[in-house]
């Protein structure tokens, strides 16, 4: 159940309501009369797909504000204003929203909007650590500019931020619970002068969605991510940053009590043997660089391997993909490979998309192209129903 009262920050429920939709939930918007003036009943009926409640009238049923607050899994009032918050406190019931707020038996979530003056006057400060203490969760408000004009603390939070705290806080699985999953992402980036590297394209996405998609189903997640421009949607997943490959070696030692480990990061195999002080200048003869190998993190970790540990690699091979991936399998004593082929369409570095190929001892899966976030969470489905994690 959605509440929206009567804030200019109001038309942000209308991108949350589709934010939840897309999500799979089935939303009923509650809303103040207030909140009328500032969007549209319309918009959110047809969003939400159910009729949006604002009054008492005839088509009303007086007793519906009980089956609301009984039909929701959690409830939500975003924007909340000083005034909605002063009624939730002191026990107010002068609109639907507030009678289904009291109404409810499942957790409530609010998420504040109104001016800084506002926000810092000792009542709302008061009325909020009230409602936190009598069990209602929240989210802080923002920074940023506001309706007066001025710049500070008041802004609502926006929907994608709602949307990720709703999902971590109230509607994490439980089949992981208990188990720690490391996870790598992303390219290794190592150093021959202060301004330059050997690097490759690897954006760390499908490292990402792997995180996430092991976090959502109960685990502990590691992340040791190479540089990359994505982040974590969630605030549980510990997320650690290292630029080349000795950093994520050390990184990933320091974490190998995982129960799971996902090395889905493209580590350069090489570096300079020596990183010069200052910048190399362009010459006319060329430049010739001694490369080293780094150390195998992938192998050292199945030399390695715990009694019911589960290794999975990532290979990206351009031909005799299968072979060379039942080879890396064998030769690094791993559980699982995801081969990725860069023959294929919509797959490879920087996409949003990806299509795989899970092979392990017994055989091989074919996955369909789809989004990373989808394939990830196939991946991790597969090692929870297939692989046995216990």
């Amino acid at each position: 159940m959605l509440g929206i009262t009567g804030s200019i920050a109001a038309y942000k429920s209308i991108l949350l309501t589709r934010l939840l939709i897309k999500e799979g939930a089935e939303v009923r918007v509650v809303m103040t009369p207030a909140s009328k003036e500032f969007v549209s009943p319309l918009v959110l009926s047809v969003l939400s797909k159910n009729k949006v409640i604002i009054e008492w009238h005839e088509d009303y049923e007086w007793n519906n504000h009980v089956a609301l607050g009984r039909w929701a899994d959690l409830m939500v009032i975003a924007p909340l204003t000083c005034n909605t918050l002063s009624k939730m406190v002191h026990g107010g019931c002068d609109n639907v929203l507030l009678a289904a707020y009291l109404s409810a038996i499942c957790p409530v979530l609010v998420v504040p909007a109104m001016d800084e003056d506002m926000w810092h006057n000792w009542a709302t400060q008061k009325n909020m650590a009230l409602l936190n203490e009598n069990g209602v969760h929240s989210l802080k408000v923002r920074i940023g500019e506001l309706a007066s004009g001025l710049h500070g603390e008041g802004r609502l939070a926006e929907p994608e931020e709602i949307l990720d705290h709703i999902i971590e806080k109230f509607f994490r699985g439980t089949a992981l619970s208990g188990k720690k999953v490391l996870v790598t992402a992303g390219p290794t980036y190592e150093p021959f002068d202060p301004v330059r590297f050997i690097g490759n394209r690897s954006s760390g996405k499908m490292g990402f969605a792997l995180a996430e998609a092991f976090y959502l189903q109960g685990a502990e997640v590691v992340l040791v991510s190479g540089p990359s421009a994505q982040e974590s949607r969630f605030q549980g997943i510990d997320v650690l940053k290292v630029g080349t490959a000795e950093e994520m070696f050390n990184a990933c030692l320091a974490n190998m009590d995982s129960d799971v480990v996902v090395m889905s990061a493209a580590v350069a195999d090489y570096r300079p043997s020596v990183a010069a002080e200052q910048k190399i200048k362009k010459s006319e003869d060329g430049l010739s660089l001694d490369l080293v190998k780094n150390k195998d993190i992938l192998g050292y970790f199945g030399e390695h391997k715990k009694t019911g540990q589960i290794l999975v690699g990532f290979a990206l091979e351009t031909e005799n993909e299968k072979e060379h991936a039942f080879q890396k399998l064998k030769k690094k004593n791993l559980d699982l490979i995801v081969l990725n082929s860069l023959n294929d369409d919509g797959a490879g570095f920087d996409m949003d998309t990806n299509k795989v190929s899970l092979i392990h001892a017994k055989g091989i899966v074919e996955m369909p192209l789809q989004s990373k976030k989808e394939l990830a969470g196939e991946i991790v489905s597969y090692l929870i129903n297939k692989m046995g994690i216990k």
